[in-house]
């Protein structure tokens, strides 16, 4: 694996290690400033400040959070993530989500995040 691989793969389990741990200010920091988050469901991009409001939203609806089955593969580049996002809410239920995930790096930072799920599986997370 070359050098730039390997700082991929280490910055994209830091990236999601910092969100399972509720640690939004130091995912923002694995964003370059004018990164771009685009997610399937939508098709709508937004920037890093528009996304860590998203997370922020997001990870505080949810008493924990973590990703399993994580398959992380890196090239000069970038990366892609395979998981499931499993969530607990409030009244003790548990929803599955499962995502892939492709970024582009440039310096050590992220600078575009394409996010694909089935937008049917959200659903049990919305209610």
């Amino acid at each position: 694996m070359s050098d730039e691989s390997a700082a991929n793969e280490a910055l994209g389990k830091r990236f999601f290690d910092l969100i399972e741990a509720g640690d939004l200010a130091g995912a923002g920091n694995c964003y370059a400033d004018d990164a771009v988050i685009w997610h399937n469901t939508d098709g709508v991009a937004q920037g890093k400040a528009a996304n860590l409001e998203t997370l922020k939203r997001f990870t505080g609806a949810f008493s924990s959070i973590r990703y399993d089955n994580r398959r992380l593969v890196a090239f000069p580049g970038g990366f892609a993530h395979q998981h499931v996002l499993k969530a607990r809410r409030a009244d003790g239920g548990e929803v599955e989500l499962a995502a892939a995930i492709v970024c582009e790096v440039k310096g050590g930072r992220i600078t575009r995040l394409d996010e694909y799920f089935d937008s049917a599986q959200l659903a049990a997370w919305l209610r």
